[in-house]
């Protein structure tokens, strides 16, 4: 059965994501390192992992398997995602795919080494109603994928 990890930490679209999960009758789990306040629903999981780099993503990198979809703006998470199989999508709407993730990670080592260097600005931006809009329809779709086998 198909369940939605979402690493909740600063994740904008956690409603969204247990929306969606609502009308599919599907798990959602967020994982986090602090207590949010959270969706309810009878599916609805919260998992509370240890402050360290990178716990969150550990713990949904070692349970997600094909079939599942990870709600994530982290590029390495979404990287082990999809290397065991499952599916990945940005706060944004944005899928990560075996195609793109490549570019992805030049992208994120890229800006990284700019900031390093003092050449980057940290520029990031706002979050956008047409951005939640495009979460809610690639999640919806990459649900609808799974369950017709594509």
């Amino acid at each position: 059965m198909t369940r939605i990890f979402v690493d909740a930490d600063a994740c904008p679209v956690k409603e969204e994501a247990a929306r969606v999960a609502m009308r599919h009758g599907l798990s959602v789990i967020y994982v986090s390192n602090a207590w949010m306040r959270l969706p309810d629903g009878e599916k609805v999981e919260r998992v509370l992992v240890p402050d360290g780099p990178d716990a969150a993503d550990d713990w949904i990198a070692q349970r997600a398997v094909k079939g599942d979809i990870v709600v994530t703006q982290d590029i390495l998470l979404a990287s082990r995602a999809l290397k065991a199989g499952a599916r990945a999508i940005g706060n944004t709407g944005k899928p990560f795919t075996e195609a793109s993730i490549g570019m992805a990670l030049a992208m994120r080592e890229l800006s990284q080494h700019l900031r390093e260097t003092g050449e980057g600005g940290s520029y990031n931006a706002s979050f956008s109603k047409a951005n939640r809009s495009a979460f809610l329809q690639a999640l919806e779709q990459a649900v609808q994928d799974i369950r017709r086998g594509r």
